[in-house]
């Protein structure tokens, strides 16, 4: 079997929470730990707080909350990477030394959405926050929902310059070839999570990816999918990546990823309400879920043929 693993143990599948909103429209503690609490027992290999957690949609103090909520329910059963990225470095930095003092493995950053800054600049945001905290930072390119792209010659400066804490996770199209362009820039080196929902694990894995983070209301499908690839079964992969990409066609959004997400965990038993902080974008009418449905049904008996 295939290990692929980076620094603090990092590797395989790195489920993305949902932050679970009480009819008050607060963060509801007891429901996000049996979240996390399924999410173990489906087999994730850690938890991380991303795009999709509604980060950018809660308060300073809220982020940091989330960020204790979540590393005190996993507890030490597998790695907590935490999302960090903000307008400024001074903020970055703050929720990322929170991070570290809530028993976090990593931080995730993404850069300003609002700013255009060059690749000094950037560099800099990302160096102060992995420095500051003393925990690796998954370099996040999260342009294909928010943002401007970050250039492959500041991701490989990253690399080269911050060694073991940087890694990676790109999500802007052509994945792939972002992909193999970084690896070739380092040498083979980066250390890179598949970051698209599982939609593009299968060949991000043929390129050395590391791991994948997608949303937790699938981990059963994609803790099977991810050993079939460590195994070396493509034809396994394949038979599950199938029905799963097509779940994913209907996430066209940051909004129509967390609204189907959610739905798929309340359906699941695992949430008890699909509540979002608005304002929500377009996320799609009853048939769209009534057809992510089906599809779900036909993943979980493709998941369940292969014992």
């Amino acid at each position: 079997m295939t290990e692929r693993t980076g620094p603090a143990g990092l590797g395989g599948v790195i489920s993305v929470v949902q932050t679970p909103f009480d009819d008050a429209d607060e963060i509801d503690p007891a429901a996000h730990r049996r979240q996390v609490d399924w999410l173990f027992a489906e087999g994730t290999d850690g938890v991380v707080t991303g795009m999709v957690s509604e980060v950018l949609r809660l308060t300073a103090d809220e982020r940091d909350r989330l960020a204790s909520l979540t590393c005190e329910a996993a507890d030490g059963r597998g790695p907590v990477i935490v999302s960090v990225g903000a307008e400024s470095t001074h903020t970055a930095v703050r929720h990322a030394k929170h991070a570290a003092r809530a028993g976090a493995a990593a931080v995730m950053a993404v850069p300003p959405a609002l700013t255009a800054v060059g690749d000094d600049e950037l560099f800099g945001y990302f160096a102060t926050i992995a420095e500051s905290s003393g925990l690796p930072v998954v370099v996040q390119d999260a342009s294909g929902y928010v943002g401007r792209s970050l250039s492959l010659e500041l991701q490989a400066r990253l690399f080269w310059e911050l060694g073991d804490l940087a890694l990676f996770k790109p999500e802007s199209p052509p994945i792939g070839p972002k992909v193999s362009a970084l690896r070739k820039a380092t040498d083979g080196g980066a250390r890179i999570f598949e970051g698209t929902g599982g939609l593009h694990l299968i060949d991000s894995f043929r390129r050395g990816a590391i791991g994948t983070m997608p949303a937790g209301d699938l981990v059963w499908a994609m803790v099977p999918l991810w050993r079939a690839l460590c195994a070396g079964d493509y034809e396994r992969a394949y038979e599950i990546g199938g029905p799963l990409a097509l779940v994913i066609t209907h996430q066209s959004s940051l909004d129509t990823f967390v609204s189907v997400e959610k739905h798929n965990l309340v359906r699941q038993g695992v949430l008890p309400s699909v509540r979002m902080r608005g304002p929500v974008g377009a996320i799609g009418d009853e048939d769209t879920l009534a057809e992510v449905d089906r599809l779900v049904d036909r993943l979980r008996a493709v998941v369940r043929s292969g014992g």
